[in-house]
């Protein structure tokens, strides 16, 4: 298992942050998600770190060492709920675990691992939220990710309002989804 530390998301995180979120290469499953402008990582920051104040948990910032480079970001975030800072008892509620990595940090067990770590996490702030990863089909990486993780597939159809017309969506969770939960996944 790789060596890894887990930061809160701070505001001197954005150029490595975006460095990551513009790279083309990690974005071959959906071109269209790529950040293109600065702006954009530091509005998503503040969203984090406010995940984080709000509702408990949020995704980390990752790096190989302490003080050392960023190479991802990933963790459980809350959703379906009406906005920041909302009761985790509304009825689509539940943790959405997300991840994205340098070209060069993937392949190596990296995003297994810390999603295990934050898997753990939700279930200490509220176990009774179901853990889901939602991700395009195509995005081979991903599944092999989340079902080494124990996540099972509960839904499979198109990816309404991709830009790709063929794109499915797969919606894998450690639980059965209702119907609202699942809802929630699909906007």
């Amino acid at each position: 298992m790789p060596d890894y530390v887990l930061d809160r998301p701070v505001e001197d995180d954005v150029d490595e942050f975006f460095a990551i979120d513009s790279d083309p290469r990690v974005w071959t499953h959906l071109p269209s998600g790529r950040m293109t402008e600065r702006e954009e990582a530091e509005a998503i920051l503040v969203k984090l770190q406010s995940q984080w104040e709000l509702d408990g948990l949020g995704p980390w910032m990752v790096r190989q060492a302490v003080g050392g480079e960023l190479v991802g970001h990933c963790g459980c975030s809350l959703r379906g709920v009406s906005g920041p800072g909302a009761s985790h008892s509304e009825p689509g509620a539940f943790w959405n675990l997300g991840y994205r990595f340098r070209p060069e940090a993937q392949g190596n067990g990296l995003a297994t691992a810390v999603s295990r770590d934050a898997i753990d996490a939700a279930g200490t702030v509220d176990a009774d939220l179901p853990v889901v990863a939602y991700l395009l089909e195509h995005n081979i990486a991903s599944a092999v990710v989340a079902r080494k993780l124990g996540l099972e597939i509960v839904h499979r159809a198109p990816d309404a309002g991709n830009p790709d017309a063929a794109a499915v969506r797969l919606v894998f969770a450690d639980r059965e989804l209702t119907a609202a939960q699942l809802d929630a996944t699909l906007r």
